[in-house]
C-alpha cells in the first residue's frame, strides 16, 4: 500500500504523489515567537516530523522548510510591555523554540527561514498580484481583492458572504472581505521599503513567499494546525494561485491540544509549557504523549493521560533493555501491519498498537528462554520506534549518552512498571506472574529488597 494522507481542501484520503520523483517537498508553518512554546507548539512540528521520517523510510529525499514569524503586532505589543527591543524579544523566543523542537527530538528542517529575511520576495508577489488585478495599494497598504479570485473558500469551505478576516477595520479598503498584504509605516514601528512606501508584511503573504522561494511555485505537502485553516491558509492558496502558481498540491492540518475542552493557546491562559513539562517527565515520554493519538484527533490535556503515556514508553524501553541482556539488539525489519498503519494517513494509534504487541511477544519469548525469537522481535520494535524517533536505544535517548547501560535515573523509569506488576500479582496471589517479574528485574541486573518502606533496588554489581 502506498502512502495515503487526508487533503484538507479535498476532504478526502489521497495517494501520495511527488511532484517530482523521488524527493517530497514539505512547507510547516512554524512559530510566531511571541512566548515561549507550549505542547499545542510542538505537537505539530512533531507530527510532521514522523511525516518527514516516514517519507525518508519510504525512500524519498525530503526538503522540509519550517518557517519563523518573527515580525506580527503581538511580539510588537509583548516587546513594547516588556521595555525590550522587539528584534531581540522574537530572537530570544526563537531560541526557546528551536530548544523545544531539538530536546523532542525533531530532526532539524532543511531550512527555517524568517520573515523579516524575505521582504523582497514579498514585494515581488505583491508586484505580480497588483499586476495582475487581484491587489491594489492605498496609502501605503496592499490588500488583496477577494473577489478577484473565483476560486475564495475552497479550502476552508468558506462562503464569501460569511467570511470575516479578524483584521482592524481600514478605510482603505475596498470590500470588507479583502485582507492584508501589506501594513503602512506606524511611528516607533519596524518597517521596510517598498514601492507603495514603507512598511511591515501582512502574516499571509510572508508564507507563500517564503514557500514558494524555497520550493518552487509548486510543491507537495503545506502543513500546520486547524485553527490555520482559515484566514492563513485560505489566504495564502488565493493570493498564490491568483499570481499564477500552483502552490501545495496537498493541505495537511494537525488538530489541537486542548484543556477542558478549550484550544491550549497564550491569550486564554491555559498553555503548559515545554519547559514545565520537562521537569516533569522525560523527553521521550513527551514525545510518545503527544505522537500516538492520531494527528487529526484532539488531545485533551490531563496529567493522568501524559503519565499513562510514560508508562506506555518504559514498557517499551524496558523490553529493550531486558533483550539487550541476552544478545546484541540491532535495528531489523519494519512488521507489515505497522506500516500498513503508517500509510493509512499516519495512523499512529494502530502503529503503536503494533509496536506494543510486539513488545508483549518479545517479552513472552523471554520468559519461554526462546533468545533468538525475543532478538528478532526486539529488533523488530527498535525499527518502528526508530522511524518514529523514539527508538530507546538510539544514542538520541540514551540517558547513559548512547551507553547500554542506563543511569539509575532511567533504571528507576524502567523498574517502575516491574515492581508495580510483581505488587499488583502477588496481591492477587498469583505467584506465576509474580515470579516472571521477579526473573525480569533479575535478567535486567537488578537486585530487589523488600522493606518496611516498600521494595527498594539496587544494581547488581560484578
Amino acid at each position: 500500500m502506498a502512502l495515503h494522507l487526508f487533503d484538507t481542501a479535498t476532504r478526502s484520503v489521497r495517494e501520495f504523489q511527488p511532484a517530482r520523483s523521488g524527493t517530497a517537498s514539505i512547507y510547516v508553518c512554524g512559530a510566531t515567537v511571541q512566548g515561549v512554546p507550549h505542547i499545542g507548539h510542538i505537537r505539530g512540528a512533531l507530527n510532521y516530523d514522523v511525516l518527514r521520517r516516514w517519507l525518508v523510510h519510504s525512500g524519498l529525499d525530503v526538503l522540509l522548510v519550517r518557517n519563523v514569524t518573527d515580525i506580527d503586532d503581538k511580539i510588537l505589543a509583548k516587546a513594547a510591555a516588556a521595555d525590550r527591543p522587539w528584534w531581540e524579544w522574537a530572537a530570544t523566543h526563537e531560541r526557546a523554540f528551536e530548544q523545544a523542537y531539538e530536546q523532542l527530538g525533531c530532526l532539524p528542517p532543511s531550512i527555517n527561514p524568517r520573515a523579516t529575511g524575505h521582504v523582497t520576495q514579498m514585494v515581488e508577489l505583491m508586484q505580480r498580484l497588483i499586476d495582475q488585478g487581484h491587489a491594489y495599494a492605498v496609502d501605503g497598504d496592499v490588500y488583496f481583492s477577494v473577489k478577484s479570485f473565483d476560486d475564495y473558500g475552497k479550502l476552508s469551505g468558506q462562503v464569501l458572504d460569511d467570511v470575516q478576516q479578524g483584521e482592524t477595520p481600514a478605510r482603505g479598503k475596498r470590500d470588507p472581505h479583502d485582507f492584508t498584504l501589506w501594513k503602512s509605516a506606524k511611528p516607533g514601528e519596524p518597517s521596510w521599503p517598498t514601492p507603495w512606501g514603507d512598511g511591515r508584511p501582512g502574516w499571509h503573504l510572508e508564507c507563500s513567499a517564503m514557500a514558494t522561494a524555497y520550493l518552487g511555485a509548486e510543491f507537495d505537502i503545506h502543513g500546520g494546525g486547524r485553527d490555520l485553516v482559515f484566514p492563513h491558509h485560505e489566504n495564502e492558496r488565493a493570493q498564490s494561485n491568483a499570481a499564477g502558481d500552483p502552490f501545495a498540491r496537498y493541505w495537511l492540518h494537525n488538530d489541537w491540544v486542548t484543556m477542558s475542552g478549550e484550544k491550549m493557546s497564550k491569550s486564554l491562559g491555559n498553555t503548559v509549557t515545554i519547559p514545565a513539562m520537562l521537569e516533569r517527565y522525560r523527553a521521550a515520554e513527551l514525545r510518545y504523549y503527544l505522537m500516538q493519538p492520531h494527528y487529526r484527533s484532539k488531545i485533551e490535556y490531563s496529567d493522568g493521560a501524559v503519565s499513562e503515556a510514560a508508562q506506555g514508553y518504559r514498557r517499551i524501553e524496558t523490553f529493550l533493555r531486558r533483550a539487550t541482556s541476552s544478545g546484541e539488539v540491532g535495528i531489523g525489519t519494519i512488521p507489515a501491519g505497522f506500516a500498513a498503519a503508517m500509510d493509512d494517513d499516519l495512523a499512529t494509534p494502530q502503529a503503536f498498537a503494533v509496536v506494543h504487541t510486539t513488545v508483549r511477544d518479545g517479552n513472552a519469548a523471554l520468559d519461554a528462554g526462546d533468545t533468538s525469537k525475543a532478538l528478532e522481535l526486539a529488533a523488530a520494535v527498535r525499527a518502528m520506534t526508530d522511524v518514529l524517533g523514539l527508538d530507546p536505544l538510539s544514542a538520541r535517548w540514551s540517558e547513559a549518552g548512547g551507553s547500554e547501560t542506563p543511569t539509575k535515573e532511567a533504571l528507576d523509569f524502567l523498574v517502575k512498571d516491574l515492581l508495580a506488576e510483581r505488587q499488583q500479582a502477588r496481591a492477587e496471589k498469583d505467584f506465576a506472574r509474580a515470579d516472571a517479574a521477579r526473573d525480569r528485574l533479575q535478567q535486567a541486573g537488578i537486585v530487589v529488597e523488600d522493606t518496611p518502606n516498600g521494595p527498594q533496588w539496587t544494581v547488581k554489581s560484578d
